[in-house]
């Protein structure tokens, strides 16, 4: 009788130990999934970042540094030239005259199938999805709630900008009220309490409005650019736009300290800049004609650093990535198959390998006065408009556009690439 309960126990024991090895390898399994961190700085182009040989002053950013260092910095990383086509870009993988959305405050439709609710149609609901921070897609319409295109909760500012930092409208449910607190902090905190409340994996899309205009102080201990006295229009501009992406990387190691050594092991980081810097603030090679709001180089060429979770690779990467890519590859790392949907083209396998990805990137604004279009290849740029007017550069040489090879004749190399840029343009936008 002794005999049979000890049988009668040992087979129970092992029962119980083989459900909890089971239970322990799907906690495994489960943790091979990558949260992912995607951050946008507004209005932050290569000459106000640390790494990037334009511009001369530069902010105190290790946190920003970090990301880059530990990873991969993409050189070549077209963006929109302004804030909402790039947000839309990303958030459909579609070039702007597909959605409409070609300049700021243009209305992303409704009707589009929106990046997170990709992943999660495609993944079974395995992430939860956040965009907290600057949305800027719905225009002028503040009663918008974008949990509306299936983004499980959306809390941040509905517009482009505000007229004080510390005095603007904040939405969260759909409803909006003022908030006083300042923004950049805001929107970390709103982050931490978040991701906090998280029990699966995690896509985390967080719009700093850090450092667009107003310029402003923000608080003082939160960057290093001294006790600045209230912004006025005689006052150097640069000292506070430095400071605003300062404390913009100051909250973002507030957020990232908050994670845990296991979390942050899991947690892929994408940075971006979502157009080039401000016309006020550039800097040489750059000039208030070719930053924010051109075509030009430092107005789309902004940086691009992929840190974390399945990033093998560190260093620069000059492969031509399109800000619809972000669609493809982000919900790639999800554990979507799609490498190629619309007009985004996954770049997750150069995380781990070097390869070519594109052979062209594209870029176009339409303000209402001007429709113009940029294409590239790795040698020679054209830029267009709907007037006829063309421009053409070599990049290799002339980096920063100074000379239009068009104004001379051209050799038999750059007429035919000028033939195949055009050719792939028409095909682009036909």
């Amino acid at each position: 009788m002794k005999f049979s309960s000890l049988l009668l126990f040992s087979v129970l024991f092992l029962i119980l130990l083989s459900c909890k090895k089971e239970e322990n390898t799907t906690t495994i399994i489960a943790s091979d999934t990558p949260n992912i961190l995607f951050i946008i700085a507004d209005d932050m182009g290569k000459d106000a970042t640390n790494g990037f040989s334009e511009g001369i002053i530069k902010p105190n950013t290790p946190t920003i540094d970090n990301i880059k260092n530990t990873g991969l910095s993409f050189s070549n990383f077209w963006v929109a030239p302004t804030c909402s086509p790039t947000r839309a870009a990303t958030i459909t993988g579609k070039y702007g005259y597909q959605t409409g959305v070609k300049w700021a405050g243009d209305v992303l439709s409704n009707s589009e199938t929106v990046l997170q609710k990709y992943i999660n149609d495609q993944t079974n609901n395995q992430y939860a999805t956040a965009v907290i921070g600057k949305w800027h897609l719905a225009g002028s319409n503040t009663t918008f709630n974008p949990e509306n295109f299936g983004i499980d909760y959306y809390a941040g500012m509905m517009s482009g900008t505000a007229q004080s930092y510390y005095n603007w409208d904040y939405t969260e449910n759909g409803t909006t009220t003022t908030e006083t607190e300042y923004i950049t902090e805001k929107f970390t905190n709103l982050a931490i309490d978040w991701v906090n409340q998280q029990d699966k994996p995690w896509f985390l899309w967080l719009a700093y409005t850090a450092p667009h205009t107003p310029f402003h102080a923000p608080p003082t201990e939160m960057h290093s650019q001294g006790n600045l006295p209230p912004y006025t229009n005689s006052s150097n501009p640069i000292p506070y736009y430095m400071a605003a992406i300062e404390t913009m990387d100051y909250q973002i190691d507030r957020l990232l300290s908050e994670l845990s050594e296991e979390e942050k092991a899991n947690t892929i980081i994408i940075f971006i800049g979502d157009n080039g810097t401000p016309n006020q603030v550039a800097q040489t090679p750059y000039s208030s004609r070719t930053t924010k709001g051109t075509l030009y180089e430092g107005g789309i060429n902004c940086p691009l650093f992929v840190t974390g979770k399945g990033v093998s690779r560190t260093g620069t990467d000059t492969n031509l990535i399109n800000t619809t890519d972000l669609f493809a590859t982000i919900a790639q790392i999800a554990g979507s198959n799609t490498s190629e949907i619309n007009d985004s083209k996954s770049f997750n396998s150069l995380f781990t390998s070097a390869s070519t990805h594109r052979e062209y990137i594209y870029s176009e604004m339409n303000d209402g006065t001007d429709d113009i279009w940029a294409i590239r290849n790795q040698k020679y740029k054209i830029i267009a408009n709907n007037s006829g007017s063309i421009e053409m550069y070599n990049l290799e040489i002339d980096p920063y556009e100074n000379t239009n090879l068009l104004l001379t004749s051209l050799s038999d190399e750059e007429n035919t690439a000028k033939n195949n840029l055009e050719i792939k343009l028409n095909q682009i936008r036909n």
